[in-house]
């Protein structure tokens, strides 16, 4: 049909992915993601070199901590991305060292995965631009997935967004994913969304798996 649905094991839990076709060209993409939660809000800390500063911390298939870029004089610019990388690692590693971080779950995922700073969208019918700093000072090219999922779950909890309500978030080069809450559930202790992220995608190659008929593990194994 012109709306296959695909579910996806991902490290976080299943992902239901949906393509949007039309004569056959696919026009966009989305996926309902994980249970997605906020863990802090408000938080305070001191951090060297930047100051005293306020963030949450929310959670969207990995944790991030989100800080306001205006709060700290932070330009969201492209052109400012080293000093967005040095103060997004020098943020995660200060919260790291302060605060534990724990996956109702999952002790795999219970960690702070990268700083994301919130700004203005460049694009006046776009609500806001995340700058993504994860893991060791990388930048996310997109407006990333689990941290506007992570977003829609602080918005929601703020009542800020209402389900079903739509918005455009902006990358660091302009590009954008829109997300929505599906609807709440409860995940572990806490107050969870589904939220559904869409967005453009085009295919930059392709994989193909061949079964040997030799193969005593050919149909895959599972110990649980």
């Amino acid at each position: 049909g012109d709306n296959p649905r695909l579910v996806i094991d991902a490290p976080p839990g299943k992902i239901t992915a949906f393509a949007k076709r039309k004569n056959g060209i696919v026009e966009t993409i989305s996926f309902q993601n994980v249970p997605s939660f906020v863990y802090a809000l408000n938080k305070e800390i001191n951090v060297k070199g930047i100051g005293k500063l306020t963030f949450d911390i929310a959670f969207g298939g990995a944790f991030y901590a989100f800080v306001e870029a205006d709060s700290i004089g932070l330009s969201l610019d492209k052109s400012n991305y080293l000093k967005q990388i040095d103060w997004g690692r020098k943020i995660k590693l200060s919260i790291m060292d302060e605060m534990e971080i724990k996956h109702p779950f999952e002790e795999d995922l219970s960690f702070l995965y990268g700083t994301i700073f919130v700004g203005k969208a460049d694009n006046k019918n776009h609500h806001s631009k995340n700058i993504c700093i994860f893991a060791n000072g990388e930048v996310d090219r997109s407006a990333t997935g689990s941290g506007v999922s992570a977003r829609a779950a602080l918005h929601f909890a703020k009542s800020e967004l209402k389900i079903e309500e739509n918005i455009s978030i902006e990358s660091i080069v302009g590009s954008t994913m829109n997300v929505k809450v599906v609807k709440e559930t409860k995940f572990g202790i806490y107050d969870a969304i589904i939220p559904e992220v869409s967005g453009t995608a085009f295919f930059t190659g392709k994989h193909e798996f061949i079964f040997d008929t030799n193969d005593p593990f050919k149909a895959g194994f599972i110990f649980r």
